[in-house]
């Protein structure tokens, strides 16, 4: 099994719900700017919505750092705005809601719940060259944290704009970060 990481974007062509109309998305609206896919179950369920309005909570501050976030599920657009309609909780959401009813971008993404034709809890950052630098992925009973997904951004631009430096654990911007060298082997 090879990694994700470092791999490129798949192409794509989805539809989206975002801002009270359904848009397309393709990849090449994501290459040129820092991205986050959030993929989650399924709309009208339960962690779901938790974790959606988090992200939706920290998306000024993701947009300030030039990042766009792309939720992502296996329902279509259609199911999207009926959620975000009936949903107070939804309606907060300002980013765009992905369509993927063939499961194209799951599967790419590697968070296919086969038998159930939904995608697990994935995490996924994508640099302004469509690498994927951060993955991570949940079992569907266990909801994700804004503040640390936002940390971790903040850290992978960080870390791409400071050659020769890495950002150590728990690591906040504005922190001391690391320059590996042989002097510091055996002394952190």
């Amino acid at each position: 099994m090879s990694s994700i990481i470092n791999s490129q974007l798949t192409e794509f062509k989805v539809e989206a719900y975002h801002e009270g109309e359904f848009k397309t998305v393709t990849h090449n609206d994501v290459l040129g700017k820092w991205a986050i896919f959030f993929f989650y179950p399924a709309d009208f369920t339960f962690v779901c919505p938790t974790e959606l309005v988090d992200v939706a909570e920290k998306y000024e501050e993701l947009q300030r750092i030039g990042v766009e976030v792309y939720s992502v599920s296996t329902d279509k657009h259609f199911t999207h705005k009926a959620w975000h309609d009936a949903s107070e909780s939804i309606r907060k959401i300002k980013y765009p809601m992905l369509a993927d009813p063939t499961g194209l971008l799951t599967r790419a993404f590697g968070v296919m719940v086969e038998e159930e034709g939904v995608a697990y809890r994935g995490t996924f950052v994508i640099d302004p060259s469509g690498k994927i630098k951060i993955a991570e992925i949940h079992d569907n009973g266990i909801g994700r944290n804004a503040e640390e997904l936002v940390r971790k951004v903040k850290a992978a631009q960080f870390v791409a704009t400071h050659d020769g430096e890495v950002c150590p654990a728990k690591w906040e911007e504005g922190q001391e970060t690391l320059k590996p060298s042989i002097d510091l082997v055996g002394k952190i």
